[in-house]
């Protein structure tokens, strides 16, 4: 049964330097998600299901700004509009919702005919990087972009630079590196991600910023070639160490959906008994953007035994409701949720909601930017499926992975491990 006011969510700026605002949408998930958009924006947002709470709380405390979804169960937003005329609301409204632009507009406009001040609406599904837009009524406010240009705990800072790929790939310069996945349940390597670097003569290894082509490119086309040619080659080196591991690769939609992928992937996947597949990650954004061609092709590709994993789960704003309808076998959990995840009430609620949400789809939770035992602890007592991150292992080239899993180089880190997950972390290859 769904609460009628969730918890009050904060920021982890001091009280006094946060906006206040309300979120009314009767998902409890995608409300969740609202609020931690809202909290990265600097506002210490309070979410609510139901009206008769939410109006209550907005007569005794008027917030800077209404976060309001259109269809509200046994309400909807032109009868809070009519509530918030009644009470005199002087702050900002933001109207969101997954149904038809028309009907968006004609109720932000009847807002206005109300003489509420209305913010730009935002039509489902939306990123961070729109809701911010929107906000930039509320004096410009622009904390979210400021905190994504910070490195992480751990973190290498350095000079950005930017090559053109075409320069990269004819002089040969591109590369692969690994980064183990850990089955939070049994303790062991159960996978591994491949990561796009660049060795540059003079500016040395450069990062998936600094040389992707732009989206859409069809560059795209021979990077998607190049990454998936490389994992198996590279998993055939893996599997001759005997650690024949299930590799995951990142690969834009629109090379999913361009003639020829299918024949890549009959083209390039290993034909031996031991090949556990080839997982492809898409980011959430792009999956939802066309999810029935995306179902049927990932219904196609479970013919050659490779399956999709929604990555950066929870940085687009997509119904969560549809996710039934949506062909993936896997949700990564956004790294900006999981980093600190342990102590901000928010996130390890979004966290939470994620691992119960894959859970009842069928779906494994696999947490990425894992940095810190608490939370890793956290995560664990959540039921989280896997994990990776810097806490386990930067990525790495393929020679430096395969000695990595077979050396006993991290006895000091899978002590820290054993400590916090009361077991023993196996850099072995589980089964």
């Amino acid at each position: 049964m769904r609460s009628s006011a969730a918890h009050a969510a904060t920021s982890p700026a001091p009280a006094s330097r946060a906006r206040s605002a309300y979120v009314l949408d009767d998902e409890v998930e995608v409300g969740t998600i609202v609020c931690h958009m809202l909290v990265e924006n600097g506002f210490a947002p309070q979410q609510f299901t139901q009206s008769i709470p939410f109006l209550v709380e907005v007569k005794r405390s008027e917030p800077e700004l209404i976060v309001l979804d259109l269809a509200l169960g046994q309400s909807d937003a032109i009868e809070i509009i009519r509530q918030l005329k009644v009470m005199g609301y002087k702050g900002k409204v933001l109207l969101i919702t997954g149904r038809d632009e028309t009907t968006l507009m004609e109720i932000n406009q009847i807002g206005e005919r109300h003489g509420l001040a209305m913010l730009p609406p935002l039509k489902k599904p939306f990123a961070t990087t729109d809701i911010e837009q929107s906000l930039m009524g509320l004096d410009k406010v622009k904390k979210s972009a400021l905190r994504a240009k910070k490195s992480p705990p751990g973190r290498q800072e350095h000079n950005r630079i930017k090559i053109s790929f075409e320069e990269a790939f004819r002089n040969k310069w591109l590369d692969l590196w690994y980064q183990p996945k850990i089955d939070l349940k049994r303790l062991s390597v159960c996978g591994a991600e491949a990561l796009l670097r660049a060795r540059h003569p003079e500016h040395g290894v450069l990062f998936p910023a600094e040389i992707l082509p732009p989206a859409g490119d069809p560059l795209h086309q021979p990077l998607a070639r190049f990454v998936i040619r490389r994992a198996m080659a590279d998993w055939g080196l893996f599997a001759d160490r005997q650690l024949p591991l299930k590799l995951a690769v990142n690969i834009p939609a629109s090379v999913i959906h361009a003639p020829g992928f299918i024949s890549l992937i009959r083209e390039l996947l290993p034909t031996e008994p031991q090949f556990p597949g080839l997982m492809i990650e898409v980011t959430e954004d792009e999956i939802i953007r066309d999810p029935e061609h995306v179902r049927e092709i990932a219904i196609q590709l479970k013919l050659y035994n490779v399956t999709i994993s929604i990555d950066d789960f929870g940085s687009a704003y997509a119904s969560l409701s549809r996710l039934n309808d949506l062909p993936f076998v896997e949700l990564k959990l956004d790294r900006s949720f999981v980093l600190n995840s342990s102590s901000n009430r928010l996130k390890h609620s979004l966290c939470q909601t994620v691992v119960d949400l894959g859970a009842r789809v069928g779906a494994s939770v696999c947490a990425e930017g894992v940095e810190t035992i608490d939370d890793l602890r956290s995560l664990m007592e959540m039921g989280c499926d896997a994990a990776q991150g810097y806490l386990f292992a930067k990525p790495m080239p393929a020679e430096q992975f395969i000695q990595t899993l077979r050396s006993d180089a991290d006895n000091s880190l899978r002590q820290k491990l054993a400590e916090s997950a009361g077991g023993n972390l196996s850099f072995a290859c589980s089964a």
